[in-house]
């Protein structure tokens, strides 16, 4: 077997690029000075080949660049003959962000800490994850190297001064500090205002910070728990650990540390000039057990050149977010029973964040149960959240709504305390199936780099259910049958590499080359869709 490397971003040879056999690593061979590899020997049949060399990344396996930015580890399956054509491969080059930090006293801005995010896709929509941290060297730089194509952000995290200010309240305790804020880049206080930046294959960019020396300020709250706890809460104070966050006005949790002083029932921070909301709450603590008294309340505040004392955060306590879980079935055929003996009804919903900044995209469970009536719900969550849903097999999602509102177009909106309107999750077992197939003349490939597709089924009625996803490959048949779709109208899209689909956004789909291919499916039917490949 034998081919070549090429540089996907100039189309030029590559040299001592590693091409081998994944899992084996006696077989395989470095390119030459031509970008040319010959492997003798390779046993007849698919085989899954690595193609790696440092600073670079292979963007078109079967793992690949699967989101703005991701590197994951890819390989690619080649269908080996007797006589096969040679092979050619690509691997793009990693892109850098470096950047120096200047302080505003001048000083060397040594060992302070800068982090990366990443716009990736989950669950069809954008989120901004952390990917990576660096600290600066003794001369305030900082680098990100071996980054793939795609879109990022930069923050720097709090960092404070080694020694106090002078103002010391009784006893020898800093009531303040002189530190730097978190900003994102290039000077914003909130991710809105980030500056993205966009990275193509070997671009280096630079990406410098400012940052001001300022007052931290001693803020102190006293917890309050109710005065009458129901006794699933009573021994809140003893069993609980209290944890607290900073959050903007605007709902954002902040980076600044807190600490629970179990002495004085009193949470403490040090903040620069600004409004805040201090949000207080409990978690079990090792070895303990609460009894379901999970509490949290909250206090707006502001801090304007001094310190903050006499806060009183008044806890209640949480309460669960029950989901009404029903279904409607369908007429059972020939008088037999809707659900065969011994299948469960059961389905799962969990929570992404959202309106978090940074903190975007973490799934949470909400609840999780068998129908009808009910379903076992989880607490201390609040905030805006969207809803995701897991059903068992043989059943889809016929709606789900609080409060008249339909979770799959509108966030779910949970208290501090965890109210929220009533939530009812309704269910069919009519659902359809999709059948999918590639051409017969992708499928008759029988030797060299052999295709892959990735392939999502988008409804066009809105769920919260996420959207199915599948790959195909010629070798295993060329075709894969989808299950449990709740009947209506469907777009395919189909991708001839991986591919993460941002299909809860209209206008991402609205940019596609093609708008996707229309099937409608009725209830309890199977639908069958031949794929058109090379139009995305």
């Amino acid at each position: 077997m034998s081919g070549a490397v090429l540089n996907a971003a100039t189309g030029q040879p590559l040299a001592r690029a590693l091409v081998h056999i994944e899992g084996d690593a006696d077989t395989g061979a470095l390119t030459d000075g031509e970008g040319l590899f010959e492997i003798p020997g390779v046993p007849t049949g698919p085989q899954f080949f690595e193609i790696v060399k440092p600073g670079f990344y292979d963007r078109g396996g079967a793992a690949g660049n699967l989101g703005d930015g991701a590197i994951e580890k890819s390989n690619h399956n080649v269908l080996v003959a007797a006589d096969m054509p040679k092979l050619t491969f690509s691997l793009a080059p990693t892109a850098t962000i470096r950047g120096q930090i200047e302080l505003s006293t001048g000083d060397p801005a040594e060992g302070i800490t800068v982090a990366l995010l990443r716009r990736t896709v989950q669950d069809g929509r954008a989120f901004w994850p952390e990917a990576a941290i660096a600290k600066t060297n003794s001369e305030g730089a900082y680098r990100f190297g071996g980054l793939a194509a795609g879109e990022y952000a930069l923050y720097t995290q709090t960092a404070m001064e080694s020694e106090p200010a002078s103002t010391l309240a009784a006893g020898g305790v800093a009531v303040e500090r002189a530190g730097y804020r978190s900003i994102f880049y290039p000077d914003a206080s909130e991710f809105a205002g980030a500056r993205k930046i966009r990275l193509v294959g070997g671009e280096q960019t630079q990406a410098n910070f400012a940052l001001t020396l300022e007052l931290f300020h001693a803020v102190t709250a006293a917890v309050a728990l109710p005065r009458e706890l129901p006794a699933a809460a009573g021994n809140a104070s003893d069993a609980n650990e209290y944890r607290a966050a900073v959050m903007d006005m605007a709902g954002h949790q902040l980076l600044y540390d807190t600490s629970y002083d179990r002495k004085t029932h009193t949470v403490q921070t040090l903040l620069p000039d600004g409004s805040y909301s201090l949000v207080v709450f409990t978690l079990p603590r090792a070895g303990k057990t609460a009894d379901g008294g999970a509490l949290a309340g909250s206090v707006d505040f502001a801090v304007a050149g001094h310190p903050v004392r006499n806060l009183r955060v008044p806890l209640l306590v949480t309460h669960q977010n029950p989901v009404e879980l029903a279904i409607e079935r369908s007429s059972p055929p020939s008088g037999q029973p809707a659900t065969a003996p011994g299948k469960e009804d059961v389905a799962e919903v969990l929570v992404s964040s959202i309106g978090a900044g940074i903190f975007d995209g973490t799934l949470n469970p909400l609840a999780s149960g068998s129908a009808p009536g009910p379903m076992a719900a989880a607490s201390n969550l609040s905030g805006s959240y969207w809803v995701h849903t897991h059903i068992a097999k043989g059943y889809c999602e016929r709606s789900f709504t609080a409060g008249g509102t339909n979770l799959a177009t509108e966030p779910l909106i949970l208290g501090l305390n965890g109210s929220t309107a009533p939530m009812f999750l309704t269910l069919r077992d009519d659902c359809a199936k999709l059948t999918l197939s590639l051409p017969a003349t992708i499928s008759a490939v029988t030797s060299g780099e052999e295709p892959l597709y990735t392939v999502y089924a988008v409804p066009d009625t809105d769920s919260t259910v996420d959207a199915q996803m599948a790959t195909l490959r010629p070798s295993s048949g060329g075709t894969i049958t989808l299950e449990d779709l709740a009947p209506g109208g469907y777009r395919v899209y189909t991708f001839d590499a991986p591919a993460r689909l941002e299909y809860r956004n209209p206008a991402a789909l609205a940019a596609l080359p093609a708008p996707g291919q229309a099937i409608t499916l009725s209830p309890g039917t199977t639908g069958n869709l031949e794929l058109e490949v090379g139009k995305h």
